[in-house]
């Protein structure tokens, strides 16, 4: 596999926090020169861990969150006991300073993927059944790490704060028994109609997400959003008249660049992140202790956005645009018009790769790409301790993949873009995109103010 350099820098960001005994507040960019190895492991495994997730595993998007979120916080934990600085997520292990960083991180990772199969009694990990496609991947970051007691060390302190994070997360609610319940009502959501000549009806594979318990916020109880709109309202009519028209398999209104930005986001979007993630590590030459910590935060906080957001889909169950449209004559608003016939642009007769493009299989409010990215952005802002910061994004969901790279010049931009684009996807109301980026929003500001606190001046 093929690794990515690291420059010799250091970034400390954390935002709204303060260390009197340092010469920069917290959130600012300092730079110390560290003769790191030409690699950084926590870049190549959490590129490892996207694989076995979102690929192997095929974990749907608020699914995977949550898996990226157990990986992550792990290698966080157990390499920022070594490199010390800021709080352990869960638990420091019993490290020492000269302890292997990249050792820890890789055994975190792969002990987090694949558990403790030979311990008495055995400790499962998320895919035990993947432990033979890994195990030569995790041999093989080993064996450019030179052996003694440093190695040793960092070994201990990444099986330590493997253990410790899949303790914490069992019994958590994930694969439970939730489903949504469909209602017939004017405004209850229930499952869209078949789209597309094999008549397509999507399901939801994780509705169980919104039962599980947070990995940041005390309950998902307080990231309840405002709800929708009342049927009868003004701005339901606003928000009902935009999706069709700018929603429309057949929209003249919308531009190309519109259609292409809907798109490229329905990629996933932990997949698409976590590139970005990747990408902002490498270019910006961060090491492997901040590299952790950026990957624990931004994670972290989008399993959270997920968490929260499928807890309040299922609070409100509302209906999506393709039968609100439909079934306008019956929601007692004169403003709207019913279009039995109308067909979202996200309809399997839409060339794309990967699954065809379809209304998705659970509830409209709040939607669930600006829940978490939006959680990600709050996060990326408080890491950086800046929101101007320029990146490049891949998507492979284009027909030839991937798609024509997307660049933003702050993290906000990224999201302003994906609340529009889920409207001219045709499967979101905008209140639901609006009100699921406060939802991660407040999931960023939980964390900026609970988590990831400096402990001393680190050099």
């Amino acid at each position: 596999m093929t690794k990515e350099p690291a420059v010799l820098a250091r970034l400390s960001a954390i935002g709204l926090l303060a260390l009197s005994a340092c010469a920069v507040a917290a959130g600012a960019v300092q730079t110390v020169a560290r003769a790191d190895p030409p690699a950084n492991v926590a870049i190549e495994w959490n590129a490892i861990a996207s694989t076995s997730v979102m690929t192997t595993a095929g974990q749907s998007p608020q699914a995977a969150v949550l898996s990226l979120a157990m990986v992550q916080g792990a290698v966080y934990d157990a390499v920022n006991a070594i490199d010390g600085g800021y709080q352990p997520y869960l638990a420091a292990p019993n490290a020492r300073r000269g302890d292997s960083e990249e050792a820890a991180a890789a055994t975190a990772a792969f002990r987090v993927l694949t558990g403790f199969p030979d311990r008495v009694p055995a400790v499962a990990g998320l895919f035990p059944s993947q432990l033979g496609a890994l195990a030569p991947l995790y041999d093989a970051t080993m064996a450019d790490i030179g052996d003694g007691p440093s190695k040793a060390g960092g070994v201990a302190d990444g099986e330590a704060a493997a253990a410790t994070m899949l303790a914490a997360r069992t019994g958590d609610g994930r694969g439970g028994s939730f489903t949504f319940v469909p209602g017939t009502e004017p405004g209850q959501w229930r499952l869209g109609p078949p789209q597309g000549p094999s008549g397509i009806v999507a399901h939801d594979p994780a509705p169980w997400v919104g039962s599980v318990r947070p990995f940041l916020v005390p309950d998902a109880e307080m990231l309840r959003t405002d709800g929708p709109n009342a049927l009868t309202s003004a701005a339901y009519a606003t928000d009902l008249n935009e999706v069709k028209e700018l929603g429309s398999l057949t929209s003249t209104t919308r531009t190309a660049d519109e259609t292409a930005a809907a798109i490229f986001w329905q990629d996933s979007g932990p997949a698409i992140w976590n590139r970005v993630y990747r990408s902002l590590a490498s270019s910006r030459g961060l090491d492997l202790a901040d590299t952790a910590r950026m990957f624990a935060m931004t994670n972290l906080a989008a399993a959270d956005g997920a968490i929260g957001c499928w807890n309040d889909k299922a609070r409100w169950s509302f209906w999506r645009p393709i039968t609100a449209i439909r079934e306008a004559a019956a929601d007692g608003n004169p403003a709207t018009t019913a279009d039995p016939n109308w067909v979202p642009l996200f309809d399997p007769s839409v060339p794309v790769s990967g699954p065809p493009l379809v209304t998705p299989g659970f509830p409209d409010h709040p939607a669930g790409h600006t829940c978490i990215s939006a959680a990600t952005v709050g996060a990326l802002q408080a890491f950086f301790g800046t929101n101007r910061i320029t990146f490049t994004a891949m998507s492979n969901k284009c027909s030839p993949a991937p798609c024509p790279v997307r660049t933003f010049d702050r993290f906000s931009a990224a999201l302003k873009e994906i609340v529009n684009a889920r409207v001219w996807g045709g499967i979101h109301f905008r209140t639901a995109d609006a009100q699921g980026a406060q939802l991660g929003k407040k999931v960023a500001r939980y964390l900026t103010k609970h988590y990831f606190r400096p402990t001393r001046c680190r050099s």
